[in-house]
């Protein structure tokens, strides 16, 4: 029988994610490496769990030894992500993450040749990050298939941050932005360019920021040329611009320690209440050499429930027999119309 397996099933998003599975007549196998956490986890919610170390090879191995798909939800993933990737290719096990990092999609298409050996998917960002993005970089390939730019981003009405999304934050920070030129990724400065984008109530200001899709909608759409935002207030943006004059005391461990001090006292995330009263908004835009242009808006679930339903929905094509061997995007695998897939959401 198909098994499911979801690490880091004890973080905010993992916890989600369970919830969303037991709705869903799903019984994922719970792990991680808190055996406590996980034993109460696999109590309350009637699953079976297990304990391994992603640092222990043996230990991995042995986890994922009857195992179909992992949902790896273990953050960071510049940290994690390699030696699960490198267990599934192993043991011939599916690997799905909900990641939003660049250099971890990089990372992972290096295994592309060795997950087809296996017969293996390996896809990171099937959350939030970044499957309504990639959609939508899809979808307006197909309206301007010429396309030479592309432009994406995205706005969270409502809501908060949980300890994983800050703690991956904090890692970066001071480190600057990231943006794709000619087929390259190229460093730049956090927040190098704008947009006023019309989402339906007024412009709203968008700064350019270093989001997954810098690597993952080349991969889906092969455009060269591609720039990420996200919306922001005009005083948060005249701090960041400024922070170019003090990144060096950002990535110090002393201030990094403060900062992850910091997001410990903090919620471990949004409260229900506050999910269901948040939601997400996409916007994409393309242009070719010839200076047409196509644009887009997607309204969707809340990146939190987004992600946990997305994660699943995928892991389900899965076990369906329904992928893609080698390293895949969302949309380069599923196509454009994926995201509709996800309850809530909509191109407007």
């Amino acid at each position: 029988m198909a098994q499911i397996l979801l690490y880091g099933a004890n973080g905010y998003t993992g916890k989600l994610i369970i919830r969303e599975a037991i709705k869903r007549g799903m019984s994922p196998i719970l792990a991680g490496r808190n055996p406590s956490a996980l034993q109460q986890l696999a109590q309350e919610f009637s699953l079976t769990y297990r304990v391994a170390s992603l640092e222990d090879k043996a230990q991995l191995d042995s986890l994922l030894s009857d195992i179909s798909v992992v949902i790896h939800a273990a953050g960071p993933f510049s940290i994690t992500a390699r030696p699960m990737i490198e267990a599934c290719i192993r043991n011939k096990v599916h690997y799905l993450d909900i990641t939003g990092e660049i250099p971890v999609f990089e990372l992972a298409k290096k295994y592309d040749q060795q997950a087809k050996d296996a017969g293996i998917m390996v896809m990171p960002g099937v959350g939030f990050d970044v499957v309504p993005t990639d959609c939508m970089a899809s979808h307006l390939k197909e309206q301007l298939p010429d396309a030479t730019h592309l432009e994406l981003g995205f706005a969270s009405v409502g809501g908060a941050i949980s300890h994983g999304t800050a703690t991956t934050m904090a890692m970066a920070i001071g480190e600057g932005g990231a943006a794709r030129e000619n087929g390259r990724i190229v460093p730049k400065p956090l927040g190098f360019t704008t947009r006023k984008v019309d989402l339906g109530k007024g412009p709203w200001l968008f700064m350019s920021i270093p989001w997954g899709d810098v690597s993952t909608a080349f991969h889906t759409t092969g455009i060269p040329n591609i720039t990420t935002f996200t919306s922001i207030t005009p005083g948060v943006y005249r701090f960041i611009k400024l922070q170019g004059l003090f990144n060096w005391l950002l990535r110090t461990k002393w201030a990094r320690k403060l900062i992850q001090k910091k997001i410990d006292g903090r919620p471990a995330g949004p409260t229900d209440e506050e999910r269901s009263k948040s939601y997400s908004l996409v916007w994409g835009k393309v242009y070719n050499a010839k200076g047409e242009a196509k644009e887009a808006r997607l309204r969707c679930e809340n990146g939190y429930t987004l992600t946990a339903i997305s994660s699943l929905v995928i892991a389900q094509k899965v076990i369906d027999a329904k992928f893609c061997p080698g390293y895949q995007t969302p949309a380069g695998c599923y196509g454009s119309n994926l995201v509709l897939e996800i309850e809530g959401s909509a191109f407007l």
